[in-house]
């Protein structure tokens, strides 16, 4: 599903002459297409698509997000503000991201659905998190709001 959105956003990129955003939509599908080669010859196949594609989606924002920090201690603006376009581009084909206050109820939901009592249980916590809301929470907030709830 989400490729034939990819897809289909590439189309009407070219047709609107969007330069930018053909450019961040050809470097979403290289990865996807690196993701598909690496995996061809794993006896495993991916079984759900669309989240394999979230999870490269993730990478390619945190990885721009740690661009821009490098870029703007370096003084290179121009090439902070080019990582932050490509990042709302990006972001369009995420689901939306949960704010602070959902991911700290979520987490309290799974700490109490889990019965989980001490740090030891963060483990199992962030699984479930991870399961329940792959690729619509970042999980670093969320790991510090777990081990706030744990201790």
């Amino acid at each position: 599903m989400l490729r034939d959105t990819l897809s289909a956003a590439m189309k009407d990129a070219m047709r609107n002459k969007e330069k930018k955003r053909l450019t961040t939509i050809r470097l979403i599908n290289a990865a996807i297409k690196e993701f598909d080669i690496d995996n061809r010859t794993k006896e495993d196949e991916v079984k759900d698509e669309d989240a394999a594609i979230i999870d490269i989606l993730s990478k390619m924002v945190k990885q721009r997000k740690d661009s821009i920090k490098a870029y703007e201690e370096a003084g290179r603006c121009e090439l902070a503000e080019q990582e932050k376009d490509e990042i709302k581009i990006i972001e369009d084909f995420l689901p939306r991201q949960l704010n602070e206050e959902e991911i700290e109820a979520a987490a309290k939901a799974i700490v109490t659905d889990l019965g989980a009592e001490g740090l030891k249980d963060i483990g199992r916590c962030m699984a479930a998190l991870k399961d329940k809301h792959a690729g619509s929470m970042d999980f670093a907030k969320a790991s510090g709001i777990v081990k706030g709830l744990l201790s």
